[in-house]
């Protein structure tokens, strides 16, 4: 990488934003100029983001020009309202809402799965849900060499993807149960603390929610697999970090759990911990703050002759939305696309 880029940041003071610019310092990416953006509430904040002493800047329809890279990560509104603005001025925008996963012309990518699709994109890229990149970065290497049947998938997501309001949220109803007080409910229909919520976004006419269909959707998309069937039941989890999922799989030929743990410990960017017989597994308070997806409890399922069941967490702030991110640009900037 020895050419330098000028980046910006949408939503440099949000959690995901902020993550994006601690793990850019950490792998290095070749940055000449760096401009943070967000919204007029946070324009005049002082960031420093390693050598640069950065001031937020109110994002607008003008704050693209000599961009190369701009990395989105705010609300799809502002996205659909913005992202237009940094393509015309010749940036490649790296988009982390749903503002345009499931537009037919832009690439919906996880590196480790599908990054030839970003030699058609025409000037933005989507990363896909939270959920959804550990779950087709799993599965993918099984699939190349026997085709998924099925997918069902549960899971439990931590308040961080929610944004900041929903992390402070959790703490506060914490402090007022164990305080012996009523809770106040503002992010979530009902009390997060020492709860289990099966709703993430609001839900549609088929029962199912909207984050449900993203799953399924994008899932189908980026394995390129547009008819395959994918069912999803999404709960939210007093958690701070970290999304877990209950994974089960049917393939197309019989597939042991020792062969499914060989093809997915080889895979780029997955750390395997299966040692039940030890207690040895994931969990979301062991894997925040870590690049990988972690794997446990792989075993036949029971319900199905050609079936694995498995157990996968990940940083949903790192893997799960800015490590994704900087992966994708560094893929641009390998093949030459920005």
């Amino acid at each position: 990488m020895s050419r330098l880029y000028n980046v910006a940041v949408v939503g440099a003071t949000g959690l995901v934003g902020q993550e994006f610019l601690k793990i850019a310092v950490q792998r290095q990416f070749p940055i000449k100029g760096l401009r943070l953006l967000a919204s007029h509430r946070s324009a005049g904040r002082k960031i420093t983001v390693g050598e640069w002493d950065c001031e937020v800047e109110e994002a607008t329809t003008k704050s693209f020009l000599g961009c190369d890279v701009v990395f989105f990560s705010a609300t799809t509104e502002v996205s659909r309202d913005l992202i237009p603005s940094a393509v015309k001025a010749g940036a490649v925008a790296i988009d982390d809402s749903a503002a345009w996963r499931m537009e037919p012309d832009v690439p919906l990518v996880v590196p480790e799965v599908n990054a030839d699709d970003l030699k058609w994109h025409r000037g933005i890229v989507s990363i896909p849900n939270c959920p959804t990149t550990p779950l087709c970065q799993t599965l993918w290497p099984v699939h190349r060499v026997n085709r998924i049947a099925r997918i069902v998938v549960d899971t439990y997501q931590s308040v961080s993807g929610t944004g900041a309001a929903a992390v402070q949220e959790l703490t506060d109803q914490t402090r007022q149960v164990l305080e012996g007080n009523p809770t106040r409910s503002h992010v979530y229909p009902h009390q997060i603390a020492f709860n289990l919520l099966p709703q993430v976004d609001v839900f549609l006419g088929s029962g199912y929610t909207k984050e449900e269909w993203k799953i399924i959707n994008e899932t189908r998309k980026i394995l390129h697999e547009p008819e395959l069937p994918v069912s999803a039941t999404c709960v939210r989890v007093p958690v701070y970090v970290g999304h877990s999922e209950a994974v089960h799989v049917e393939f197309t030929r019989a597939i042991s759990p020792e062969d499914f743990y060989n093809i997915v410990r080889e895979a780029p960017g997955i750390t395997v911990q299966d040692e039940p017989s030890v207690n040895v597994y994931p969990t979301p308070w062991s894997v925040a703050g870590k690049d990988d997806t972690y794997i446990g409890r792989i075993r036949a399922d029971v319900s199905h002759p050609y079936g694995i069941a498995f157990w996968l967490v990940s940083d949903n702030l790192r893997k799960g939305a800015a490590l994704n991110a900087i992966q994708i640009a560094e893929e641009l900037v390998q093949r030459e696309l920005v």
